[in-house]
């Protein structure tokens, strides 16, 4: 496997010159005496050292190694422990966390393109660091002063680390129907009963600690959703000096043998009688916990996009050095007996398609990631608001397209090795392997694809599209030279997707299959006209750049193969998605 190398230009001049954050840090008063383009450079340097020369020359290993179980305790893989504690002690567990509690307080649009380097350099190192982050966050929203004096300081120093809790193993999505139990005790706790499965890093040699975030049921319970509260169940017990008190009533019963992220623990936890502490209002769990999910589908699409830029990296690296056939001109034949891989055509297209994608999809959490800034630090009322509709549009659009573009580019780097891609010596089976799951947790792909099209857009009517569309249209209205025909391109795209909004919208209400029959297909239409929107929003930046780059230039050119080669996908989508449901519905139930 090529060695992993951040594209620090890249996620600079997506900051600096395409999304112009330094200038919003300038409006929030909590960020603008923290944050500048030079002290996000030097934060972006320093994760990118960590990256490129601690977590990634660990990954190939790791893979081979994976975690170990004997009698309830997990060991990871060698090298594992030794950084995570270096990651917690330069204070990157924190990074976004409250720094009332010792967090660095970071913006998320910075965070995001942190969190790609991790992915990029191992995810299944990435998961321990990133699920105690949405533990902190989740803590910090909804917990009392005394859980969040408690727990806080020690995940945010990577002392302990956390996890969330949710599937069982008759109850994967549908989560109203878990069975764990939590019953209250004189002294304001509660006593879990019950068994969760699929838990990344629910046991493991890293920290000292694990503070679990469990979903359970209150004996009065209402049936369902609406019955479902939120717990807070560390490993190890505390004292109230904060040092570790005895071991609770929780365990590791086996570990997952899985197809990728062989680093990661992924266990079955027993909990019987573990002490615990309501997180929140009872029956409002769900509502918690998503603080955490709906961080976590961002940072599991940055996984899809961070394996991309992975495997691109390996397969141009490939592409350069393997010599195989002939060129098709004269001009670029060398006097070898086969030329590089590179001067061939599908070649080529296998590598811009991944660069686009992958270019495309670091664009695209970034503007998400601005958005959840904006909704959190903005100084204007109506500018939160809107920043806010428009993460709760694109949030699982970020989880899903990110992560079904992310396979897609390691699946074309494997091609692109051949035979060699398919062997284990060389690492990009282990892309192919790693991003797959990503596509399945925090809410499967489809999913995703119903809470867009079911919740957000056909839910609100279509309001919640709204502030996206005035984006586009504002960017289109005002068109720069040369780029007239991607203009009219994205515009038609745009309308398309609006008139095929309205027409679900409308068909909703008389056939209550149609979303779950289009979902994955709108999903996929607006995730490519978003990619459209910002490849052109690159583009013109680039070309209007008063210093001319390599990056520059390639900015251009694969804005141009995106318009001709990549957006083309949504005409196969657009009819798919006017077929409706009737195809699939047309079979009864017992001719499958």
């Amino acid at each position: 496997m090529a060695d992993y190398r951040v594209p620090r230009e890249d996620m600079r001049f997506l900051l600096n010159d395409v999304f112009q954050v330094p200038a919003d840090w300038q409006q929030m008063p909590q960020l603008v005496d923290m944050m500048d383009a030079d002290t996000a450079a030097a934060v972006l340097d320093e994760a990118g050292k960590l990256a490129e020369g601690l977590i990634a020359p660990m990954s190939r290993a790791a893979d081979e190694q994976g975690v170990s179980f004997d009698n309830g305790v997990v060991t990871t893989p060698a090298g594992y422990k030794e950084a995570f504690q270096q990651l917690a002690e330069g204070g990157w567990v924190g990074v976004t966390a409250n720094p009332e509690f010792g967090g660095m307080g970071l913006p998320k649009v910075l965070s995001a393109q942190y969190e790609e380097m991790l992915c990029s350099a191992d995810i299944a190192f990435s998961l321990y660091p990133g699920l105690t982050a949405g533990a902190i966050m989740t803590l910090d929203l909804h917990g009392s002063e005394s859980l969040k004096n408690t727990f806080l300081p020690a995940l945010i120093e990577g002392r302990w680390t956390g996890t969330m809790c949710l599937t069982e193993a008759h109850a994967g999505t549908d989560l109203g129907i878990i069975r764990t139990k939590a019953e209250p005790a004189s002294d304001g706790s509660f006593a879990l009963h019950g068994s969760k499965i699929f838990i990344t890093g629910g046991e493991h040699d890293l920290a000292e600690n694990i503070v679990h975030l469990v979903l359970a049921k209150l004996p009065d319970a209402p049936a369902g959703t609406k019955g479902i509260s939120l717990f807070v169940v560390p490993k190890f017990l505390v004292n109230d000096d904060g040092s570790l008190a005895e071991r609770n009533a929780v365990s590791c019963g086996s570990i997952e043998h899985k197809m990728g992220i062989h680093g990661s623990a992924t266990c079955v936890l027993n909990f019987d009688g573990a002490k615990g502490w309501l997180l929140g209002e009872p029956h409002r769990g769900l509502a918690a916990m998503f603080t955490m999910m709906n961080y976590e589908r961002l940072g599991v699409g940055i996984q899809g996009l961070g394996a991309a830029e992975r495997s691109y990296q390996n397969a141009l690296a490939y592409a350069r050095e393997r010599l195989q056939g002939r060129a098709g001109t004269p001009q670029q034949r060398t006097e070898n007996a086969a030329d590089p891989l590179l001067v061939h055509g599908d070649v080529r297209r296998m590598l811009l398609t991944m660069k686009s994608l992958i270019e495309g999809g670091r664009a695209f959490s970034t503007y998400v990631g601005q958005q959840l800034d904006r909704a959190k630090y903005a100084a204007d009322q109506a500018q939160r608001e809107r920043a806010e509709q428009l993460v709760a549009l694109l949030t699982p659009v970020a989880k899903a397209f990110l992560t079904d573009t992310g396979l897609e580019a390691t699946i074309h780097g494997q091609q692109l090795f051949g035979g060699h891609g398919y062997v284990r010596e060389w690492g990009q089976e282990q892309l192919v392997r790693d991003t797959r799951i990503a596509q399945i947790y925090e809410g499967t792909n489809g999913i995703q694809a119903l809470d867009l099209l079911g919740r957000k857009v056909v839910g609100s009517g279509g309001e919640l599209l709204r502030p996206l569309f005035d984006d586009i249209r504002e960017f289109i209205a005002a068109p720069v030279s040369g780029w007239q025909t991607q203009y009219l391109v994205l515009e038609n795209a745009l309308n398309s997707l609006a008139g095929v909004s309205e027409a679900i919208i409308a068909a909703a209400e008389s056939d209550a299959n149609v979303v779950n029959s289009v979902a994955v297909e709108y999903l996929h239409l607006l995730g490519y006209v978003c990619y459209a929107y910002l490849w052109l929003r690159m583009a013109t930046v680039a070309e209007q750049q008063s210093e001319q780059t390599a990056l520059t230039h390639a900015k251009v050119k694969t804005a141009r193969f995106y318009f001709a080669r990549i957006l083309p996908r949504i005409h196969a989508l657009i009819p798919a998605i006017q077929a409706g449901s009737e195809a699939l519905f047309a079979y009864e139930y017992d001719e499958f």
